[in-house]
């Protein structure tokens, strides 16, 4: 990609800092954006019919996020975003993506690759929930991913595996003796 098309990115993205706890998006929020993580992590959930929360997936820098079923026609968001830590991010519009791949028909290759590796993380995900126990689901987790088990609560961890904390604090400590 050439130094013109580069330059020309900036135009179509809007950086945001959010605070630890701060919502990019919530539930039922038409949702219009699709976030760059700069700096940060950030957690999607939704709310069980119970009212409690249940992580679906994390974002460290470098990823992209949003609520991926909404986001390309502004409808109204199944999950929310919520930063888990001081979170800088390049937030862009469904309508602003598109005009930048008009003008820069080389980054559909870029976000057919982003989404390509996402989906098949996801299928991966869900392979070793079925598969693997509990027990197993943290320990395969904490050696995949160890930058999550060191910077995301305990209580979002557990609920991201299907446990309680409780159960997660019990396998830490056999996991650590």
């Amino acid at each position: 990609m050439d130094v013109k098309k580069l330059n020309l990115l900036e135009a179509f993205f809007e950086q945001r800092t959010y605070r630890k706890k701060e919502l990019l998006l919530s539930e039922g929020q038409r949702c219009y954006e699709k976030f760059f993580i700069v700096k940060g992590c950030v957690h999607l959930y939704y709310l069980k019919q119970n009212g409690v929360e249940q992580t679906t997936d994390f974002a460290l820098e470098n990823w992209w996020t949003s609520d991926f079923m909404a986001f390309p026609t502004g409808s109204p968001a199944q999950l929310s975003i919520r930063a888990v830590e001081t979170t800088n991010v390049l937030c862009i519009t469904a309508n602003s993506q598109r005009e930048l791949l008009k003008q820069v028909p080389e980054l559909n290759e870029y976000f057919h690759l982003v989404f390509q590796k996402a989906y098949a993380a996801s299928q991966i995900r869900f392979r070793l929930l079925y598969e693997f126990s509990k027990e197993e689901l943290y320990r395969h987790f904490n050696e995949q991913f160890p930058q999550f088990v060191q910077r995301v609560p305990q209580y979002l961890l557990a609920s991201f595996l299907g446990f309680t904390p409780e159960y997660l604090s019990e396998i830490r400590k056999k996991y650590l003796s």
